[in-house]
């Protein structure tokens, strides 16, 4: 199972440089093997409406979570302190710190471009080693 940070579907909606591993990945990899924070979901959210792009808010609102079933997750608010602790822990901001923790409570590997989960004892994968692992499994 896989955590979703907030650059992955960023990268596709926003077109950017690596949209097609993206696209790729949402391609193979069935969809309930995702997750994704509140917190992400809110962030993708506010960057797509302030680059003008409702549309794929959405589209992404729509198809995605309501259709098919990628997991939304969160953590209450008890378990900011452990958001904190990794900030000072392995150096990461709040939105890394949260996304990194969130994955330690769900077990979950954690996929994303952010280098800064390398310094980290989860690490994170990007889509395309997703698919290479995924390929070498079958």
């Amino acid at each position: 199972m896989y955590l979703l940070d907030s650059n992955i579907p960023l990268e596709l909606f926003l077109e950017q440089a690596r949209a097609n591993e993206v696209e790729e990945f949402f391609r193979v990899i069935p969809t309930k093997n995702f997750s994704v924070t509140e917190f992400s979901l809110y962030s993708i959210c506010l960057t797509l409406v302030y680059r003008k792009r409702t549309n794929a808010v959405q589209n992404f609102l729509k198809d995605i979570l309501k259709q098919d079933g990628i997991s939304l997750i969160r953590l209450s608010v008890s378990e900011l302190e452990k958001v904190f602790e990794n900030v000072t822990r392995f150096n990461l901001d709040f939105d890394d710190a949260y996304q990194y923790t969130a994955a330690e409570k769900y077990d979950l590997h954690i996929v994303s471009f952010d280098t800064d989960f390398d310094t980290t004892p989860r690490g994170r994968m990007t889509p395309q080693q997703v698919l290479k692992t995924i390929t070498k499994q079958t």
